[in-house]
């Protein structure tokens, strides 16, 4: 399964997801600045009373905006964690149904084998008999037709197993087939647990799980959209010397943007609804996951059905006529 390129992908939106959450917790780059007043006054040729400034100022967030941040990029990697295991229970799905598909091709394949050496055993038993005048020369006939017809449906499933090998051997991640054949007891059967105890166990399915660390991904972001009309201290220390006396000083300065216009409240609207949403989402996701498994369940009761019924009624009724036929032709 680690091989399947999605399970590298899974993890590369991981280290994505990762990286993400440093940047989240990244303080601001302070600011460094140079100016100089009075550099050429109308009244003179020279720079006499220039003032040199060099300054250096701190953008200083307050609210916990990192924190919120923060946690909105946790959400973000918890949910991409989820999203590999998903990734992983759905590979292992797909590959246990190509390789099943192969095991019960093979085994056609088989079938049709013995079903066709049957029918050419059964061909020149039937040209005697028709020779002798014991039947008609249409029997010899359909026999040749189904000795035909057996052959062609066997030639199908040998496509329809190059087929499941091919979709086996890309879920493996490779190009070729690296088997030949493969290998599976199709006759031990394992009964389905009850309807209720599988609707139970998808609550902890890795697609419905990560819908909680969605949520925390979307709370986070409310947050952030919440806290960001609260404005920022942007904070400077200076050096500024006087050019005219010779003379030094030290500058302080703070500055803060006054939300007036700009509430944020668009933003807060749209993160508000995008976290309600999660409910809706995974209850719909959770629904699909039931019809999924509801309609495994059904069909896999029914298959049971039909086969406990072939095993009772038909194979012993089938097996005993093929006898008859073999006895009563040979003597031909």
């Amino acid at each position: 399964i680690n091989a399947n390129p999605r399970i590298g992908v899974a993890d590369r939106n991981i280290g994505m997801a990762e990286g993400r959450r440093q940047q989240a917790n990244a303080l601001p780059n302070p600011t460094i600045g140079f100016e100089i007043d009075n550099f050429a006054p109308s009244n003179s040729e020279v720079v006499g009373g220039a003032e040199t400034t060099l300054m250096l100022s701190q953008l200083i967030e307050l609210g916990g905006k990192r924190d919120a941040r923060v946690t909105a990029a946790l959400g973000d990697y918890d949910a991409m964690r989820w999203e590999r295991e998903a990734a992983k229970l759905e590979i292992l799905s797909e590959t246990t149904i190509a390789f099943v598909e192969a095991v019960s091709v093979q085994r056609r394949i088989a079938l049709l084998d013995r079903q066709a050496t049957a029918l050419e055993r059964l061909v020149p038993l039937m040209q005697r008999r028709a020779e002798a005048g014991a039947s008609s020369p249409s029997e010899v006939s359909r026999t040749q037709a189904a000795v035909g017809l057996t052959r062609i449906e066997r030639e199908r499933a040998r496509l329809a197993l190059a087929v499941a090998k091919r979709e086996l051997t890309a879920l493996m991640g490779r190009d070729t087939p690296p088997f030949t054949n493969v290998i599976g007891d199709l006759g031990r059967l394992v009964r389905p647990v009850p309807l209720e105890n599988l609707i139970k166990a998808i609550d902890d399915n890795p697609q419905l799980m990560r819908w909680t660390a969605i949520r925390a991904q979307r709370d986070g972001d409310l947050l952030v959209a919440r806290l960001k009309p609260i404005p920022d201290i942007t904070a400077g220390i200076g050096w500024r010397y006087y050019s005219d006396n010779g003379e030094s000083a030290i500058r302080l300065g703070v500055s803060m943007p006054i939300p007036a216009f700009d509430r944020n409240r668009g933003a807060i609207r749209e993160a508000q609804e995008n976290s309600q949403k999660v409910h809706a989402e995974r209850s719909a996701n959770r629904l699909a996951l039931i019809a999924i498994v509801a309609k495994a369940y059904d069909t896999s009761t029914s298959q049971l059905l039909q086969l406990d019924l072939l095993r009772k009624l038909v194979f012993s009724t089938a097996r005993q006529a093929l006898e008859t036929i073999e006895v009563d032709y040979c003597p031909g």
